[in-house]
């Protein structure tokens, strides 16, 4: 947890030394649409003994937050901010050569704060392309249980936990962005994001009810890799009107 906050703390400073008053600093807002695909890393994981397979399929989600435009110079600039990201998984848990089976959902929320270093191409007055990298601080704030009966005397718990809170991603991102002086910044993108440390270590039990013999236990990693639309806009800095106080001691 100190990490996360030193990391609050060094995107702050960031503003501070970047704010020269000939490059201004933009306040904006963030709404992504989560993507999981397979072509970027993997989606599906599958685990599976002689006598119990459960499959973890990670579905739509979604990320959105506050962030941060520092311009270092006309057509380079930094962004960072703070995310609240969910990705929602299915299970799908199944005995051998039975009929048994249960499928359930749950949810993993990550607090991030992306840092991404940007670099604009200008195709007109008010019309620009951009394309980012960087990375990210992620803080897992809890572990997931998720109980499962079928209705007879089987039932599964499938446990998603780290062994540190703390994590890291790598963030890409390509976009168009239309610019107005009053109304603010408007930008469509796509990003992407690849965890460096895993989101989230699966564990899933199959119990009988009333037999005492150990459960099946299961153990994997799952991946987190995911693309995601990418919609921000830009507040509009507003320049005061009529005598403003003259600067300097109080």
């Amino acid at each position: 947890m100190k990490y996360f906050l030193l990391s609050i703390l060094f995107c702050l400073s960031l503003s501070i030394f970047s704010q020269n008053g000939k490059f201004p600093i933009y306040f904006g807002l963030e709404f992504r649409p989560i993507i999981p695909l397979s072509i970027i890393g993997n989606k599906t994981l599958k685990l599976q003994d002689s006598d119990y397979t459960v499959v973890s399929t990670q579905t739509a989600g979604y990320s959105f937050g506050a962030t941060i435009r520092a311009g270092y110079t006309k057509l380079i600039s930094l962004e960072y901010g703070l995310n609240y990201t969910q990705r929602n998984f299915n299970l799908s848990m199944s005995l051998a050569d039975t009929v048994v089976t249960a499928n359930d959902n749950w949810s993993l929320v990550n607090y991030e704060i992306p840092i991404n270093l940007m670099i604009y191409i200008q195709l007109g007055k008010k019309h620009f392309m951009n394309a980012s990298l960087g990375g990210s601080f992620r803080f897992t704030p809890t572990n997931i249980i998720k109980k499962t009966q079928t209705g007879g005397i089987h039932y599964f718990d499938n446990y998603g936990y780290l062994n540190h809170r703390l994590g890291y991603n790598l963030n890409a991102n390509i976009g168009y962005e239309y610019r107005t002086q009053n109304k603010g910044f408007f930008y469509f993108g796509a990003s992407m994001c690849i965890p460096l440390t895993p989101i989230m270590k699966l564990q899933s039990k199959h119990f009988v009810q009333q037999v005492i013999t150990p459960p099946s236990t299961l153990n994997g990693i799952i991946d987190g890799t995911y693309l995601a639309l990418d919609l921000k806009y830009f507040l509009p800095i507003i320049n005061k009107k009529g005598v403003q106080p003259l600067k300097g001691p109080i």
